[in-house]
């Protein structure tokens, strides 16, 4: 039936757009961590594609509507990815983001990577990974993990903002770089928020109940 094939496509251009995405901000993370400016150039390059992917997957949800208007499971998974892909385009951009302040770290190694920076990147990469895992198995189990992990990320965070103040009245001359590390950690959470968003539409998508604000 033409309508199950749109949709088992419609699948694969999502979790194709998750692929890149998902290596886009490993990628990103890695050029902040050795100050590699090529990959930090290549992560900004990759962005049109994703941005073009975006629309795709947009377009295509949007084509189902119109000619199949599906109901009951149907429905609820072609708004579910309608959501899901704009929270990847989002986190794409934020990977983006990072890349471009990798661009400056590397040309200030006077400023040191935090800590608090690898333990964002190690949280924020796990939850990423585990919502788009918990989207391709429809594991709810899964999800929630990813849910819970994004208290973790805001405490962080949160550390993060009281160093940064620290470190600027100890070394003001260094102001520039330590907003640049802190803009880095304020992308991070932000990936965190998105990846959330994602678990919790995966839950939507499994239970038919809309998760957000009740966890």
């Amino acid at each position: 039936m033409i309508f199950f094939r749109e949709i088992e496509h419609l699948k694969k251009k999502l979790l194709t757009l998750s692929a890149l995405v998902e290596e886009d901000l490993k990628d990103a993370l890695k050029a902040i961590r050795t100050r590699d400016k090529r990959l930090a150039e290549e992560v900004i390059s990759a962005d049109n594609e994703i941005d073009s992917m975006e629309i795709e997957v947009e377009e295509d949800c949007l084509k189902i509507l119109a000619l199949h208007q599906p109901v009951a499971r149907d429905l609820r998974f072609i708004i579910a990815v309608l959501k899901m892909n704009n929270d990847l385009e989002r986190i794409g951009d934020l990977a983006l983001n990072i890349a471009e302040r990798a661009l400056f770290l590397a040309d200030h190694r006077e400023i040191e990577i935090p800590e608090q920076i690898s333990m964002l990147a190690d949280k924020t990469g796990t939850m990423l990974k585990k919502c788009l895992d918990a989207l391709v198995t429809l594991d709810e189990k899964l999800a929630a993990e990813v849910c819970a992990l994004d208290d973790e990320v805001d405490a962080i965070h949160s550390e993060m903002y009281d160093f940064i103040k620290k470190e600027i009245i100890r070394t003001p001359a260094h102001i520039d770089g330590l907003l640049g590390l802190l803009s880095v950690s304020r992308y991070l959470e932000r990936i965190a928020d998105h990846a959330t968003n994602i678990a919790e539409d995966v839950m939507y998508l499994v239970q038919g109940e809309i998760m957000r604000h009740r966890l």
